[in-house]
This record gives C-alpha cells, sequence and structure tokens, in this order.
C-alpha cells in the first residue's frame, strides 16, 4: 500500500511509524504539514491509498478528509481529546493511559476509532514516556488500522461505542498557570510531577535570579536542603533548587522568548545562567557512588559480577564537548576494573544523537566548538574501539543517531530494545560525519549497505538492522524493564564458554586491521573533511544547525522522504 505520512515534524514517533511500515513492505512519502494548499498539493503528486497523521498539530480541512482517509494519532486513551494530552495525564499522577488512532472528521480528535492501545505510565519525564511507551502503544496500533483498512472489511467505530473510564473528554491546552511551581509550598514530588509534565515543551515557567526562564527536566534528591526556592549547589552543568521538604535537580533552562528576539532554546543551566549565577558548590556524585540514593547524576557506573555496567543519560541525547569529556574519564574508570564485559548505556530512552548543537549554537565560535565537540566525540569512539581486554556492549534503550550510532557501533555487540530507531547518517545536518563511520560502518553491514545507508538517511528500526548487521541483539520488553534485562544477558554473557578465546580473537582483529589501515588515518580523513565545514560560515551546516536549535520550520519538501519505498528497495 502507499502511505502518506503528513507530520508537523518529522519527530521519533513520526520516524519509528515510517521504519516499521518501512519494514512491512508499504511505500511512503512524507508531507511535513505547512499549509493546507501544500498538503493538497502533496496529494496530488503522491496519490495516496491512505493518509497517516503521527504527530500533527494543525487540523486537516474538510475537503481533505472528505475525500482521503485520513487517521490521526492521538496520544490519548479513547474519548480523551485536545492538545495537552500527555500533560494531563502525568499531572493527574495517572497509572495507565493510552493511544487512539481515529479518523479525521470536523472536529479534533472526535472521529471513529481504528485502532486503540493501552500502556503503564511510568514515572518518567513527557518526553521518555512519548519517545519510549507512547511510541510502543502508537506503533501497536498504527499497524492494526492499517491492516483493518487494508482488508477492506473493517468499518471504524464511533467514540460513544467504545467504553473507557481513562478518558477525561475535551481538556484545552495545558497552562502555565497550572504548570507555576509554588517554592513556598510544593513538596518535591509535587515539583518533580510539574516538571516531568511540561519536559521537554514547554517547559515550566518560572522566575529565577531576576529573569523568567523556562525549566527543563526534574529530578529529586535526597540530601541537599535549604529555603525553597534557593539555589543549593551544581552538578555537572544542572543546578539544585530547594523545595519546602528536599530539592529537586534541574538539567537545562531555556529564557523566556521577548518579543523581536530570536527563538531562544534549552541550555545546561550552569551555562545558560552564566555570569547571573552566584558561587555554588560543585556537589560531586562520583559515577560508581550510591546507588541507592534518590539524586541525580549523568553518568554512573556498577558492577553485577564479571559485568561492569557504565550508563549515562544526557537530556535530549545529545553529547557536549563537556559530556563526551567526563563519560571518557568513566569509561577508562570502568576498563580498570576487573571485568570481562562492559556494557555502555543499559538504561531507558536516547542512547546518544552525537554532537550539542544547542551548546555549539551558543558557543562564541560555533565553527571552533563544533571542532572541539567533533574531536571530543572521536576520542571516546576511538577510547572503545581500542578497548581489546573485554567485550563491550552498547546497550540502546533509545534511539541513537549521527555520532551517537557510531558511538554504539563501535562496541563489539549492540543490543536493542524492539521500538529503538536509528539514524546512521549525518548528511541531513550537511555534514561528511566523523566517530570513525568509515571504518565502523563497512566492517558491519559491507559497504553497499553503508554508501545506502547513508545516502538515503532514512529512519531504520531495531528489527530491520539485525539483517545486516547494525544490531546484534533485538531485546524484546517493555521499557522499564529494559535494564533488568540488559544485566541478565550480559551477565549470562560473561559467564558463556569461549569468552576468553572471543577477546583474544578481538585483540587480534584489531592487530590485523589497524596494520591494514590504522584508525589514525580513518580519522584524519574524515576530520579534515568536517574541519573544512566548520570553517566555512557559508557551510550549509551552519544554517542547518540554526534552524535546528530554533525549531525553524521547514520550507521546502523533505527531498530524502519523498517515494522512500518499502524497505530494501
Amino acid at each position: 500500500m502507499h502511505i502518506l505520512l503528513v507530520a508537523s515534524a518529522f519527530n521519533s514517533l513520526a520516524q519509528r511509524v515510517h521504519a516499521e511500515l518501512r519494514d512491512r513492505g508499504h511505500s511512503l512519502d512524507v508531507h511535513l504539514a505547512s499549509t493546507d494548499d501544500a498538503l493538497r498539493e502533496a496529494l496530488g503528486a503522491c496519490k495516496p491509498e491512505l493518509v497517516i497523521a503521527p504527530m500533527l498539530k494543525r487540523a486537516i480541512p474538510e475537503d481533505v478528509w472528505r475525500e482521503h482517509t485520513c487517521l490521526i494519532v492521538h496520544p490519548g486513551p479513547v474519548g480523551d481529546r485536545g492538545p495537552s494530552s500527555l500533560d494531563w495525564a502525568i499531572s493527574a499522577g495517572v497509572d495507565r493511559w493510552g493511544v487512539t488512532v481515529l479518523q479525521a472528521n470536523g472536529e479534533m480528535d472526535a472521529g471513529d476509532v481504528w485502532a486503540w492501545a493501552g500502556f503503564l505510565v511510568s514515572p518518567v519525564g513527557k518526553s521518555d514516556l512519548y519517545r519510549n511507551e507512547v511510541s510502543d502503544a502508537a506503533t501497536d496500533a498504527v499497524l492494526l488500522a492499517v491492516d483493518r483498512f487494508a482488508s477492506g472489511t473493517y468499518s471504524p467505530l464511533p467514540q460513544a461505542q467504545v467504553r473507557n473510564r481513562a478518558a477525561a473528554g475535551t481538556r484545552p491546552s495545558y497552562p502555565q498557570s497550572l504548570r507555576r511551581i509554588r517554592w513556598a509550598r510544593d513538596s518535591t514530588e509535587t515539583v518533580v510531577r510539574k516538571l516531568r509534565a511540561a519536559d521537554s515543551s514547554p517547559g515550566v515557567l518560572d522566575e529565577l535570579l531576576g529573569s523568567e526562564w523556562h525549566l527543563h527536566g526534574g529530578h529529586p534528591e535526597d540530601e541537599l536542603k535549604g529555603r525553597p526556592g534557593e539555589l543549593l549547589a551544581t552538578r555537572a552543568g544542572a543546578i539544585c533548587r530547594a523545595t519546602v521538604d528536599g530539592a529537586v535537580w534541574i538539567p537545562e533552562l531555556r529564557p523566556r522568548r521577548r518579543p523581536g528576539e530570536p527563538r531562544p532554546f534549552k541550555l545546561p543551566a550552569v551555562q545558560a545562567l552564566a555570569d547571573r549565577l552566584p558561587e555554588l558548590p560543585e556537589s560531586v556524585f562520583a559515577p560508581d557512588a550510591d546507588h541507592d540514593r534518590r539524586t541525580w547524576s549523568d553518568i554512573s557506573y556498577r558492577e553485577e559480577g564479571a559485568v561492569g555496567f557504565l550508563s549515562f543519560s544526557f537530556p535530549g541525547g545529545a553529547m557536549s564537548t563537556s559530556h563526551c569529556r567526563r563519560l571518557l574519564d568513566a569509561y577508562w574508570a570502568a576498563c580498570s576494573r576487573p571485568t570481562a564485559v562492559l556494557v555502555l548505556g543499559g538504561t531507558r530512552d536516547f542512547f546518544s544523537n552525537g554532537i550539542h548543537l544547542n551548546v555549539i549554537e551558543a558557543a562564541d565560535d560555533p565553527g571552533a566548538e563544533s571542532w572541539a565537540n567533533v574531536n571530543a566525540m572521536n576520542d571516546l569512539v576511538e577510547a572503545v574501539l581500542t578497548t581489546t581486554d573485554r567485550l563491550v556492549v552498547s546497550a540502546l534503550g533509545g534511539n541513537a543517531a549521527a555520532g551517537g550510532a557510531m558511538l554504539a557501533l563501535a562496541a563489539d555487540e549492540v543490543w536493542c530494545r524492539a521500538g529503538v530507531v536509528l539514524n546512521p547518517h549525518y548528511r541531513l545536518m550537511g555534514l561528511y560525519g566523523s566517530e570513525y563511520w568509515t571504518y565502523t560502518l563497512p566492517r558491519r553491514v559491507g559497504a553497499d549497505v553503508a554508501d545506502r545507508l547513508t545516502r538515503e538517511a532514512l529512519p531504520v528500526s531495531a528489527s530491520s538492522g539485525l539483517g545486516p548487521g547494525l544490531v546484534d541483539r533485538l531485546v524484546e520488553c517493555c521499557p522499564q524493564d529494559f535494564s533488568g534485562e540488559v544485566t541478565r544477558l550480559a551477565v549470562r554473557l560473561a559467564h558463556s564458554s569461549g569468552m576468553q578465546e572471543r577477546i583474544a580473537a578481538k585483540k587480534q582483529t584489531r592487530e590485523r586491521d589497524e596494520s591494514v589501515k590504522p584508525l589514525s588515518l580513518y580519522r584524519e580523513a574524515e576530520l579534515s573533511s568536517m574541519l573544512r565545514t566548520f570553517s566555512d560560515p557559508h557551510a550549509p551546516y551552519h544554517a542547518l544547525r540554526r534552524a535546528f536549535v530554533r525549531k525553524q520550520p521547514s520550507t521546502e519538501a523533505p527531498s530524502h522522504l519523498i517515494r522512500a519505498g518499502a524497505a530494501g528497495r
């Protein structure tokens, strides 16, 4: 079947739906919704049999939904309506929620139901929930709806015929007046819930050090205390702020937009506040510190028998120069331990999306910061590639892209939770790419497939990555169970027969590859191209980065997404 995906942005859910439909042999076009006339033009050009909107912020015009079957993915159970479904659900503390695929009609979210799926609500931020539990449920519902439509025999049900006690009816956009934190009376639990319901957009509007900021991300702290609202400490770029019964860590801030100014963007809290931030103690929390504490750290390390687990979770999956250097230090420390297997990642949500474009955009010299960041990423990937005294496993509970995908591929084995989407390419940001991709990608999938993946620049599902060798193991579990399942599998791997032989063979392979072509030559060739791009102020990368960071809407059709076709075509 030929399907048109209509979306306000090609976000994580749109990519997941795109990849899963391609895996099942459907051909696809993608239209990024800008105007009604542009949508009509796209429909006339691609002549789809079905229209699916995985993430759409505008109404489909009446003449379109009357002429075409248009399926809308709504992140709420049957009967729930409105633009802030997840915000309301997290704020209310519900333990179950759902996703509905409904047919567009004259009233938003009120159309007949083609499919629905429920899920348990994990105690995480809205963006994490959206990329994981919501994504899983939405994919199941979309695939079921497509099968039902293709059968030609299924009639969608009016919402009134689908009984559902979870839905709360029509609700407006969640206002900042309800999000606002009352520091003098809100408990840590309340503050964290408000922050989670606004993550990563729109953030919680708050006053801090005489200015208005949107707060992004929130994690409880169990030891630090102070006067409610007081800033207590910093850690890894985040700030700690006191509540009435404890404190919370806030990793990122975004200034409130002022009329006439460019759209602001999120930055690590300490960097965003810059000179306004008073002198505060740096609260040190070592990666191998007490894991029973209720606090926040973006890097942690633990051991289970002969397995070391080096976990990291950076907001949005972006890794700044500082992130890379701190993770490299933790990696070397982990390598000093007497383990046979070292697992990288292993937590839910993003693995890595590569260099930190927001931090780069905020730099006085974005080109120079790009260069520093990409070299720090290369240092980290090189450390993984040259580790020959143990097996290294990349465990992806969430998506990976660009340099982050290449970091994963540097390991001996790549384990992905079913539902992970990989984007092993760079060209959409106008970059040749680095992180030794010209070594690792062809080594895993062959030169022809490597060329196709980087040229087509399409999202790849974890399941379809198994065939060509992008992925070594598919972990079938729900997001909250991923860490435990990875632990079980890694311990079993460490105790499997032939481990020492595998490690010895790995060392021999690395020595052989180095004698044929040293890693330094791959790095030199890749980075020479990257340096030319970073140094050229007119290179497309700079405009593409700026548009991405400031969320400027695309005015052109995404050519790489037009008539993408079925997987393997």
